[in-house]
């Protein structure tokens, strides 16, 4: 089976929204990072929010957010597909939120990130669209619910307030004040539920670590790799996987050029999402945006040959996420 827009068009799209509402609720938490004039600047992450002139864009880290201008045309394209390829030009709309951007410019008098050129992988922007197209429609019925519940609470003022005039329905006004209230607490209850519930994206338990080896140079499952895989997909069948969700990152050791590295782990990655999918069935909606980390994060030291071998793996990170399961 492959993993194609198809796929991703069919996945619920509720979780993306409460993701992007976790991503939001973190860059709240945080001061917009101002970046001095005339600084040149590279910023690599997710786009949280996009204006007509403008995109906010957190860093993968979590740690900083930057405001960064758009309306001065930079060049945006997809990264390049190969040593005589470039990567292909888009405008400025593709630039949705959720996609992965790397964004290089230089500050401005406002503290602005200017932006110079904007490059991002193809595959990202695909699913980026997918969900955009599914989440507005969504998001457009959470805005006619508020409506709705804002019409009905002037309604029920306004019923209160005739009742209030009427001679001799004191007590029964009183009865309906209070019946009123209980469900103005239940409400507000439910809300803040849904908010601690929206805060907690933020939090995961580690639930287990399966580390899967590669050979060098290679980014082909071997046997012990699938083995590793079945054993732990057969252990996963028997547990409750309520707000369960799956990492997954690609690593490599130092042998070779580092951009090449990156290259291939991110190649790691994305074979051990295709096994997952095809022999057990793993649904997408569960998975992280997969990363190659290339030599990053070492699990051992590069000198030795039994210390490159272990930096030469994919790690699968099983996650509860508290704020799905309502913990």
């Amino acid at each position: 089976m492959k993993i194609t827009t198809k796929n991703i068009m069919s996945l619920p799209v509720l979780v993306f929204v409460i993701v992007l509402a976790g991503l939001t609720n973190v860059a709240a938490q945080r001061q917009v990072t101002n970046v001095p004039s005339g600084q040149k600047l590279e910023v690599n992450g997710n786009i949280i929010h996009r204006g007509d002139d403008s995109i906010m864009v957190m860093t993968l880290d979590k740690s900083n957010v930057y405001n960064v201008l758009i309306s001065s045309s930079p060049s945006v394209k997809s990264n390049s597909k190969g040593v005589f390829r470039g990567g292909e030009k888009y405008d400025a709309s593709h630039l949705l939120r959720g996609l992965r951007v790397q964004v290089v410019g230089m500050g401005n008098d406002s503290g602005e990130l200017v932006a110079e050129k904007i490059r991002f992988n193809e595959q990202d922007l695909k699913t980026a669209q997918a969900l955009e197209a599914r989440m507005d429609p969504f998001e457009q019925q959470v805005n006619l619910n508020s409506q709705n519940i804002s019409s009905n609470t002037q309604r029920i003022s306004a019923s209160e307030e005739n009742q209030k005039r009427m001679a001799g329905q004191i007590e029964e006004n009183t009865a309906l004040a209070k019946r009123a209230q209980g469900t103005a607490d239940s409400a507000a209850s439910e809300a803040e539920r849904a908010h601690k519930r929206i805060r907690g994206l933020d939090e995961f338990d580690t639930i287990k670590t399966i580390v899967v080896p590669f050979a060098t140079g290679s980014s082909t499952i071997g046997p012990k790799g699938k083995a590793i895989i079945d054993e732990a997909a057969a252990w996963v069948k028997t547990q409750d996987r309520k707000g369960w969700v799956v990492e997954v990152v690609g690593y490599a050791d130092s042998t070779g050029k580092s951009a090449a590295n990156t290259v291939l782990s991110q190649k790691r990655a994305n074979s051990v999402i295709g096994y997952l999918v095809s022999k057990h069935n793993m649904p997408l909606h569960r998975l992280v945006q997969p990363f190659g980390a290339g030599e990053e994060g070492a699990a051992a030291t590069n000198d030795t040959s039994e210390g490159r071998e272990q930096n030469r793996r994919v790690e699968i990170k099983l996650l509860k996420n508290k704020g799905i399961a309502g913990n």
